[in-house]
């Protein structure tokens, strides 16, 4: 078939995770709950740290960062899908679902990004302690949150212009949740070759660049650890680390199982399941692991509603 003009779409139809009738209430009541738990959990730690001028360090400088970037990125792809489901349509316009896919691709890298820099501040933390203020001071820890933004920023748009110049036939059906890159080229009538080749140029180096960084940071966090003759000591240097681990291996873990199953299974519907994990679930999780493991992020949030502790 030839590819029709890139101007003629108008609208594409996102099939969503289910299309029986009898589950739009319960996928309603279940997305809206976690939403509404992401936002207001990510927003106390924002308050937490803002508010407190104990938490004025880099450690939580970064986690209120991750914390504002986790809202946006739960934000791009859970309301679309919860006013799809109550108004019991599926259509959203082209230029809807090419903004959409922008600022998930730019929240995503933000994400990637700033558990880098996190997993940099707990390595100089633990590994140079007493270099620790020279090294992280605040004009750095802006510019690593500056420098992120702005590949974050050029990455995702690369990636949106690499979308517009495709053209798209018929069938204009995504079986996902959300306007999601790769579904979007798969539905492409012209040729999708130097968008791939792109997608997987990017991967390598701004998704492998980043895990590298953060295995290294733990690879001598962790010889740093064994080094110490202190079993107090060891303990206190690995909780500091633990909540950034725990949410590293579950966005990385989720994120990679999504992508490197989908070509295996073939199954679109599944890695649309699937990518609830590290797009919904993880942005959840995070208030969670970092509030209920830090003595300090509990204290704060007392203060600040004027509790005792």
């Amino acid at each position: 078939m030839e590819a029709e003009n890139l101007t003629r779409v108008s609208e594409f139809v996102l099939l969503g995770l289910s299309e029986e009738p009898g589950l739009q209430p319960l996928l309603f009541g279940l997305f809206l709950s976690m939403y509404l738990i992401t936002v207001f959990g990510n927003l106390l730690i924002v308050l937490a740290v803002s508010s407190d001028s104990h938490l004025h360090t880099p450690m939580y400088f970064f986690l209120s960062n991750l914390s504002f970037v986790d809202i946006c990125f739960t934000s791009t792809t859970v309301p679309k899908m919860l006013v799809n489901i109550q108004t019991q349509s599926k259509v959203i316009t082209y230029e809807g679902c090419i903004t959409q896919m922008y600022f998930f691709l730019l929240f995503a890298e933000l994400d990637n990004f700033l558990l880098t820099v996190m997993a940099y501040d707990r390595f100089v933390a633990i590994c140079h302690p007493l270099h620790y203020t020279v090294i992280v001071h605040p004009q750095l820890c802006g510019l690593l949150v500056l420098v992120s933004w702005i590949m974050s920023v050029l990455i995702s748009l690369f990636n949106s212009l690499m979308v517009l110049r495709l053209s798209f036939c018929a069938d204009l059906q995504i079986p996902h949740f959300f306007c999601e890159l790769n579904q979007m080229i798969q539905l492409a009538c012209s040729d999708t070759f130097v968008n791939n080749l792109v997608i997987y140029f990017v991967a390598v180096l701004v998704g492998g660049g980043p895990v590298a960084g953060i295995l290294y940071s733990y690879s001598k966090i962790i010889s740093c650890i064994c080094a110490m003759s202190s079993a107090q000591g060891k303990y206190k240097a690995f909780s500091t680390c633990a909540s950034h681990l725990s949410v590293v291996s579950l966005f990385y873990l989720t994120g990679l199982g999504v992508y490197l199953s989908s070509p295996a299974t073939h199954n679109a519907r599944s890695s649309a399941t699937a990518s609830v994990l590290y797009t919904v679930v993880t942005p959840m999780l995070n208030p969670f692991i970092y509030s209920l493991r830090n003595k300090d992020i509990k204290g704060a949030l007392k203060r600040s509603f004027g509790m005792t502790a």
